[in-house]
């Protein structure tokens, strides 16, 4: 009898035992899940959830699959959930099916993505802002689902990495900019939906595709159908197609070289039973020689000039992605080559620059370049403090472009940290191609205008590269990112920004709109004053980016958030100085909120942040109520009621009634001051200021 309890008890604690190795859930995955929890507001409809710790795969959590101890499956759609999804989804890497549709997220998604997923689904989540680039490095992903959203500006998504992709849609957005030629590599796509956005140029990259149905209705695209998308499930209304017969193909096309080489030969192979004469044979003899020279010595040309073995060594000769736009830190001894040299055509020729990641084993891409008209132009001089960098250059800082490079994406493109062999660290931005538009011919008149602006709180322009039709900006790096970044991005490693130095990052980002309003002569209207594009560097001082480019090239402006805008923007389109004051009122309300200038999870009375905070920000009540919770109530209540001050005559709606910059400086200055006065009593970011700050009158 006691041996049978014996072996009772045994056999319950081998089950207890398995069933807990079962339901032992991979530690990565617990931490994602958790965090995601908390960022969906932790919401009682998912049943199982907890903000810490818990058994996802053991105790059934809604909407989780797995295998093993292992999460596969994420499948929580139509549940009213808000907040956002979290920063660390890229640790679930077993991951297969993410499925978050038909919620009320908002915002932007987040850059870090499963990477392994192969069915991916953010439909009618009110997602906003740009397509997130991480979809190029989801090399398994099948079925991609962003319809019905708020995503604008253009698609930055490279489809070179993506050849297992049948199935996508990116209907209901904003999406704007031609189709990216990298599309070409789709070769499984079977169902492409791009209905009402805002897409341009022609559909020709899909024309070899394997689609058996396109929806391209109501865009802007223009152009012909091609021939092999006509027998197919098309729906092309809503946009502005040719009429008539398609043109040939252009002069100098491969197609037709072949085509009318074939029947040269034919006809010479003929020529004695047409009754062609031996005149004729002889020039067509004589033609086909002289080609075959050329061709000879163009051969033994590159063959001369092959890259030395160090430069194969740095992997340059490999296919290359493409470059973007960000910061950077010194010139002087940044060690570079200070001269173009187009001549040498054969290193050039294997550069690819497109977005990354590119696929590795694919030949140069001819149509990067080749298919560009080269207009020759004497071009603008450029002083001599910034330097002309090839493209070789900024591919070995780059390590080729590199994704662990990517910096960020701005409103006129890509930014890649570039680190020299002298070891000084620069930030490459490329332009993208539909922002210059027609100013390409004027590039160097761009570097040679912003290089005139010199300030300290001005992200300063080291150098250019202009080569096959490519655009890229060489600046100062700063390492500790852009405002908008340290204030709406979660991350356990970032610094907390104490009340004085929001302060004055608002003083520094203030005197560089003072400089370019009422220094430089013409003044300079920004444009595009936001928290992305304030940078940071070691010590959390500002320099603002981006100077000096939107009023050179304008379609900068169709980029433009119309959360940070003046209202007489929004209406007209036309920036001014007193634009710039209204957006830099805007960044003054993130820095002292905490909150994005739009954010749709929130109540509709709250989304808009002018709107929400402006009524408010003469009441002290609801003024210290406001303030982000961050800083836990570690401000002076002075300063905070004189920052509101100036921000309320900022965001005044009426332009004549904001103040010019040099107005708005001064009074930040006096603020910081007695800040600094506060700050030697009761020490930094202190809860209340000290006796003379209290008492002082507000200005």
């Amino acid at each position: 009898m006691m041996i049978k309890l014996w072996m009772l008890l045994l056999i319950c604690i081998l089950m207890l035992g398995l069933s807990s190795i079962n339901g032992d859930t991979d530690s990565k995955d617990v931490s994602a899940l958790n965090i995601m929890y908390s960022s969906m507001n932790s919401p009682s409809q998912l049943t199982g959830w907890t903000s810490s710790a818990g058994d996802p795969c053991g105790q059934l959590w809604k909407g989780i699959t797995c295998s093993g101890s292992r999460v596969t499956q994420i499948k929580i759609s139509n549940l009213g959930l808000t907040g956002s999804i979290g920063y660390s989804l890229q640790n679930m890497d077993a991951l297969t099916d993410f499925d978050i549709s038909h919620n009320n997220f908002g915002g932007t998604v987040p850059y870090n993505l499963p990477l392994n997923v192969l069915r991916l689904n953010l439909a009618s989540c009110n997602f906003n802002g740009a397509v997130p680039y991480s979809i190029s490095t989801m090399k398994s992903l099948q079925q991609l689902d962003l319809s019905h959203n708020q995503f604008s500006g253009q698609l930055g998504v490279v489809f070179s990495d993506l050849p297992s992709l049948s199935s996508m849609d990116l209907s209901g957005n904003s999406l704007t900019g031609n189709l990216s030629s990298s599309m070409r590599s789709l070769t499984s796509l079977t169902s492409l939906n791009l209905e009402n956005n805002q897409f341009t140029g022609t559909i020709d990259v899909l024309a070899d595709l394997p689609l058996r149905t396109l929806n391209v209705a109501n865009n802007h695209f223009t152009g012909w159908i091609p021939r092999q998308l006509q027998n197919i499930n098309l729906q092309k209304g809503g946009n502005s197609w040719s009429e008539g017969p398609a043109p040939p193909a252009p002069p100098g096309s491969h197609t037709p070289k072949k085509s009318a080489t074939h029947k040269k030969s034919s006809q010479s192979s003929n020529s004695s039973k047409s009754g062609i004469s031996a005149g004729a044979v002889v020039g067509i003899i004589l033609a086909i020689a002289v080609v075959v020279a050329i061709v000879g010595f163009v051969i033994f040309k590159k063959k001369s000039r092959r890259p030395t073995p160090d430069i194969e060594k740095m992997d340059i000769k490999k296919p290359f992605v493409t470059i973007a736009s960000n910061d950077v830190h010194e010139l002087k001894s940044v060690h570079s080559s200070s001269s173009i040299n187009t001549t040498t055509l054969d290193a050039v020729a294997t550069i690819n620059l497109k977005p990354p990641p590119l696929d590795r084993h694919k030949s140069f891409d001819n149509e990067d370049f080749s298919n560009k008209t080269t207009v020759t132009k004497v071009p603008t001089p450029v002083p001599g403090n910034v330097k002309s960098y090839s493209i070789a250059d900024l591919q070995m800082a780059t390590a080729s472009f590199s994704s662990e490079n990517l910096i960020g994406e701005g409103s006129i493109g890509r930014v890649y940290r570039a680190q020299f062999e002298n070891g000084k660290v620069l930030a490459v931005k490329k332009i993208d191609s539909s922002v210059i538009a027609n100013h390409s011919e004027d590039f160097t008149e761009v570097v040679a205008s912003i290089s005139q602006l010199h300030h300290p709180n001005v992200t300063e322009l080291v150098g250019y590269c202009s080569e096959h039709g490519q655009h890229l900006l060489i600046y100062e790096f700063h390492k500790n990112g852009s405002l908008h970044d340290f204030l709406h991005l979660e991350d356990e490693y970032s610094e907390l920004l104490t009340w004085n130095t929001r302060v004055n990052i608002a003083l520094g980002s203030a005197r560089a709109l003072e400089y370019m309003h009422e220094v430089c002569s013409p003044s300079v209207v920004h444009q595009n004053f936001k928290s992305e594009n304030i940078l940071l560097d070691g010590e959390l001082n500002p320099h603002l980016s981006d100077c000096g480019l939107a009023t050179i090239l304008p379609n900068v402006n169709q980029v433009m958030n119309h959360n940070t805008c003046a209202p007489e923007v929004a209406d007209s389109g036309q920036y001014t100085l007193k634009s710039d004051v209204f957006s830099f009122g805007v960044v003054m309300l993130e820095l002292l909120t905490g909150r994005k200038p739009f954010d749709s999870s929130r109540t509709r009375t709250e989304q808009s942040l002018v709107r929400w905070a402006t009524p408010q920000l003469h009441d002290i009540d609801s003024l210290t109520k406001m303030v982000d919770p961050a800083l836990e109530g570690l401000f002076p209540v002075k300063s905070l009621s004189r920052f509101a001050d100036v921000i309320a005559l900022c965001v005044q709606p009426e332009p004549e009634f904001r103040p010019p910059m040099s107005e708005v400086v001064q009074a930040l200055v006096r603020l910081v001051q007695r800040a600094n006065m506060s700050k030697r009593t009761v020490g930094n970011g202190a809860r209340t200021a000290d006796s003379s700050d209290t008492n002082d009158s507000v200005n």
